[in-house]
């Protein structure tokens, strides 16, 4: 019978995952279901707002005032965030959906590392964020846009609850990021 490992021998949660198991096992932590969950929440929410606004909304597609600062609308958007890069052909056919599964591929191994909640929550909104907007556009060549902010005449460009979710996921890595920094300190 083997003797028990010494206690400096047993299994570190802060070293990598796979120096626990050996380069052939791999260990999921909870942090990265609860990511991949959240994401997936993005997702789910993302389609089923816009097939409403798409399929009842917007139909015919108008602007519906709402309050004071705050407008549905439709908008088709060929580029990244806010219309950026918005020339259509194979930008927009091609090298955006590509290079939003690169991207969501390379999350998704940030988000296997993750040891801290707030940094798996902040990765999982901007991976659901990237995979609803991957879907408008391999369905229908542009993503979907409705919602339409506004102050004293000039209106913000429209989004969705997509992004939305990459924008709140980005600030969420940002303070995770700075708070791990102080503790660091």
């Amino acid at each position: 019978m083997a003797p028990d490992p010494a206690p400096d021998s047993a299994p570190d949660s802060d070293r990598d995952a796979t120096e626990n198991n050996g380069s052939a096992g791999m260990t999921f932590r909870p942090e990265f279901f609860k990511g991949l969950g959240l994401a997936a929440a993005v997702i789910i929410l993302d389609q089923i707002s816009k097939w409403w606004i798409l399929s009842f909304v917007m139909q015919p597609p108008r602007v519906i005032p709402l309050t004071p600062f705050f407008n549905l609308v439709l908008g088709w958007n060929r580029g990244i965030s806010f219309g950026f890069l918005d020339s259509g052909g194979w930008l927009s056919a091609w090298f955006l959906p590509l290079a939003a599964v690169a991207i969501s591929a390379v999350l998704t191994v940030w988000l296997y590392r993750v040891r801290r909640l707030r940094a798996a929550v902040g990765l999982g909104l901007i991976i659901g964020g990237a995979m609803g907007n991957l879907i408008d556009r391999l369905q229908f060549g542009a993503v979907a846009d409705f919602l339409d902010f506004y102050a004293w005449g000039t209106h913000w460009p429209a989004f969705n609850l997509a992004d939305s979710a990459i924008t709140v996921g980005a600030a969420v890595l940002i303070l995770d990021s700075l708070f791990e920094k102080e503790k660091k300190s």
